[in-house]
């Protein structure tokens, strides 16, 4: 009698492995359709509030400034000028963020946690607009931050459980150029709002609203998103999977006009609840530690040139207005480069893309360093602005394949924290390097930071190209 009940629970076990396993085989056959690509421009329009808050410190530092909230030299807080400090806690809040709440996604599912964030981080930034101290700013910023920081990780996770892997490179391009759009925005309202008091609000506060009101509208509209379906087989919740699943193959088949293939076979594998110490312990330990190194250095060339780049400007320029204008110029590239990178997704190895990004980075930044003219400037801010976007895109789908769906989100808040982690100092560190080396002394430091990641992922990262989710992740 016990013998057969153990056999009925073992055969039920098995029924379910078997209908999670070909749920994940019937996503990555999925070609692209229109209602897929909705999905992600909804996901992206997230990230684009996201980018938007992230870059705001440097466009809204000029109007601070000009008002006597923030302070200049070693008049501000710590000694050093208030916009590093304001950059520092910025990516404080995002460390807390990434690392104690990446798990929240796991636990509660990726479509709940992308609308709970986006509303937190929407009320803090509204907030901060009707501050008017330097060390009240900085608190909510704190706050807004944390939120920002656990919305990264799920945006990431949620958009690779949901696309095929045949096109997964191209769409987080295509995601990140509508992301991206966010710089550009900023830097165009930075020279036409911040300088002004529109309806007799200062510029800066109109900045801070704007980017609040968007996430509201954000919030709203993704309450039509799916679930993914990964995450809810491995939740156990079967049904769910396999109508949201029917969903998208639907939609492919409306499209397509045509039945879609049948999937192909997947591995059965009997797998557990997912703990913390997994990610340290073989064969995701190599991974973690390779990816925690990685993020620690690439995010001081990434955030040091996004959120220095007006300051950076104006050291080689001194005319302010034409300053305006050649950052405006420069953050044109942001959106332009994800949309050139798709071109190539999929045809390359993703870590020779972060390699090629960060060598790019290093070489164009030195050279900049060394030019005055506006138009030398222009031209390698853009070209290290397409090294960016290229590091950015590629690690951001990379980190996401290299973890299993029971811990992805929580893996990648993990090693994604630790970039958060060190901009929360090095933007302290750029800004004392600004101070006593100018521009050329900042471009070193990113060098040096891009070589680390070069060693880094070149040396010990695992291919993924073509690959499948739970092929990688094995």
């Amino acid at each position: 009698m016990i013998a057969s009940v153990i056999a009925s629970q073992t055969d039920l076990e098995r029924t379910d492995l078997e209908r999670g396993a070909a749920v994940e085989a019937r996503l990555d056959r999925i070609p692209a359709s229109p209602y897929l690509w909705k999905v992600i421009a909804l996901l992206s329009l997230g990230g684009f509030f996201e980018f938007y808050e992230l870059f705001m410190t440097a466009f809204i530092s000029p109007g601070l400034i000009r008002t006597g909230i923030f302070h200049v030299g070693s008049n501000g807080l710590f000694h050093l000028p208030d916009q590093a400090a304001f950059a520092s806690v910025t990516f404080l809040g995002l460390f807390l963020g990434t690392i104690t709440l990446g798990g929240i996604a796991d636990r509660w599912g990726r479509r709940a946690a992308f609308r709970g964030f986006a509303f937190c981080y929407a009320a803090a930034t509204t907030v901060m607009a009707m501050q008017s101290t330097a060390i009240a700013i900085d608190a909510v910023r704190l706050i807004c931050a944390i939120a920002i920081g656990a919305q990264l990780i799920t945006l990431d996770t949620y958009a690779s459980e949901i696309v095929p892997r045949n096109i997964r490179g191209r769409a987080f391009a295509l995601s990140f150029a509508i992301i991206q759009t966010a710089v550009p925005v900023l830097a165009l309202l930075g020279w036409l709002v911040v300088p002004h008091a529109p309806l007799h609000i200062q510029g800066w506060r109109w900045i801070a609203v704007i980017g609040g009101a968007g996430s509201f509208a954000v919030w709203i509209l993704c309450r039509s998103l799916p679930e993914s379906p990964r995450w809810l087989a491995r939740n156990g919740l079967l049904e769910d999977a396999e109508r949201v699943t029917s969903v998208f193959e639907r939609h492919a088949e409306t499209n397509l006009s045509h039945a879609l293939l049948a999937p192909k076979s997947s591995t059965l594998k009997c797998v557990g609840k997912a703990s913390f110490e997994e990610i340290l312990r073989p064969p995701y330990r190599r991974r973690t530690i390779m990816l925690t190194v990685f993020h620690f250095f690439q995010a001081i060339a990434f955030y040091g040139f996004g959120n220095w780049l007006p300051a950076l400007v104006n050291a080689q320029n001194r005319n302010v207005p034409r300053s305006a204008q050649v950052s405006f110029l420069i953050t044109l590239a942001f959106p332009i480069g994800p949309l050139l990178w798709s071109t190539i997704a999929e045809k390359c190895e993703r870590k020779w893309q972060i390699v090629g990004a960060a060598v790019g980075t290093a070489v164009f930044g030195l050279l900049f360093a060394t030019h005055t003219a506006p138009l030398g400037l222009v031209v390698l801010g853009v070209l290290i602005t397409l090294m960016n976007s290229l590091l950015g895109y590629s690690s951001h789908v990379y980190q996401a394949e290299l973890f299993p769906t029971r811990m992805r989100a929580r893996a990648v808040g993990f090693v994604y924290s630790w970039g958060r982690l060190s901009t929360a100092f090095t933007s302290l560190i750029i800004g004392l390097f600004f101070q006593r080396f100018g521009t050329p002394g900042v471009f070193a430091l990113i060098a040096f930071a891009m070589l680390v990641v070069v060693i880094a992922v070149g040396a010990f990262g695992p291919r993924t190209r073509g690959l499948t989710l739970e092929q990688i992740s094995d």
